[in-house]
């Protein structure tokens, strides 16, 4: 094992265990899939005074983030069907609460992150239903009542039906990603910094071939690409705009699939941004694969997946953190439970405590996703 530097390394760590709903890919008969349907009027949150410290960098935004937890199967729940029960507890969990949230700060967690699930809550339009996006509300306003940074994303909305990748799915996908993004970007405006915004989870052509596999030379990943990066674009250009503390708001930025290896490539490119210092990388980390997340894969955490962690975290180290001054988020990560728990809490503290990053000049964060117990 190569010699290792101790750092500020802010983990957001749990249990992984995550339900994602896949769609067939690929258009066909035409060039683009049309879409014009008209936008409606969105609630405006009154412009307050400005707030909170948005001065500060986004590394020093991230480096207090510290440790946090993914309210995951909650706010992204959904069904390709109509159900009779609330979309918040149809993947078997309890009613969000302050309690529960209290909880997570009393624990010692400093970050949230609150995957929300839009699509099954809109109309044709994309018109976020009011009682779903007050609802939404209402969870951040608890997390932010215990004093907590919250981290919201549009979570399970990745299909052909909502927003797809590729060339042919692209102006629905514009309207789509745009017009969430308007209505949470205004129903939160004055919100201060303890709320960050991510554009995106997991972008991916659902249902191809090569999906969760980032490589560099296939052709229709090239096109997802270009088109994510098109998607992050369009996001942060509409959150400036609605304005209020959304003019300087941190928000976080995800390649193809949310994976480090896609972040590395070329074909992949942060955003222009007419705020200063406000960009985070939004990465995903279930490695090493073969012990995280395969079945039956192995059960023991060895030396060469410390070399695989110590291999991504110093490529994403050099090339953002070091190079462009943008710090990482890890959004999540973890390894399932193969009755091996001793190895399993080896693999949390090497992400935890070791890393490849001297303090002055990184400072990572990383969550995994949960299911509440």
């Amino acid at each position: 094992m190569p010699n290792t530097k101790k750092v500020l390394f802010s983990i957001f760590a749990f249990l992984s265990i995550s339900l994602i709903l896949n769609c067939g890919g690929g258009g066909s008969g035409s060039e683009t899939e049309p879409y014009d349907i008209p936008e409606e009027s969105y609630y405006e949150a009154p412009l307050n005074p400005l707030t909170g410290n948005f001065s500060q960098s986004a590394k020093t935004l991230v480096s207090d983030m510290k440790y946090g937890w993914n309210l995951g199967n909650t706010l992204d729940a959904n069904s390709e069907g109509n159900i009779n029960t609330d979309y918040e507890t149809y993947w078997g969990q309890p009613k969000t609460t302050q309690a529960m949230i209290s909880g997570i700060k009393t624990s010692g967690l400093k970050t949230i992150r609150i995957p929300v699930s839009c699509h099954n809550h809109v109309n044709e339009a994309f018109t976020i239903d009011t009682e779903w996006i007050e609802r939404v509300q209402e969870v951040v306003d608890y997390a932010i009542d215990s004093d907590l940074y919250v981290i919201i994303n549009i979570h399970h909305d990745n299909s052909e039906k909502w927003y797809f990748p590729d060339d042919y799915h692209s102006a629905k996908s514009q309207a789509f990603v745009s017009r969430i993004w308007k209505q949470i970007a205004l129903r939160f405006r004055n919100y201060d910094e303890h709320l960050v915004f991510e554009f995106l989870n997991e972008p991916r052509l659902t249902g191809y071939a090569n999906e969760w596999n980032w490589n560099d030379s296939d052709a229709k990943l090239s096109e997802a690409a270009d088109n994510i990066n098109l998607l992050n674009q369009l996001a942060i250009d509409t959150v400036r705009a609605t304005g209020g503390n959304n003019d300087k708001r941190f928000v976080m930025i995800t390649p193809y699939v949310a994976s480090p290896w896609a972040a590395l490539s070329s074909k992949f490119q942060m955003p222009d941004d007419s705020a200063t210092d406000k960009l985070i990388l939004s990465v995903h980390a279930y490695t090493p694969y073969n012990f995280a997340m395969e079945n039956p894969g192995i059960a023991a955490f060895s030396d060469s997946g410390k070399s695989d962690i110590d291999s991504f975290m110093s490529q994403l180290n050099s090339k953002f953190v070091s190079s462009m001054n943008i710090p990482v988020v890890i959004g999540e990560y973890g390894a399932t439970n193969k009755n091996n728990n001793t190895d399993r809490v080896n693999y949390f503290k090497y992400y935890v405590t070791i890393g490849h990053i001297p303090t002055e000049c990184v400072l990572l964060s990383g969550i995994m996703e949960n299911i509440r117990l």
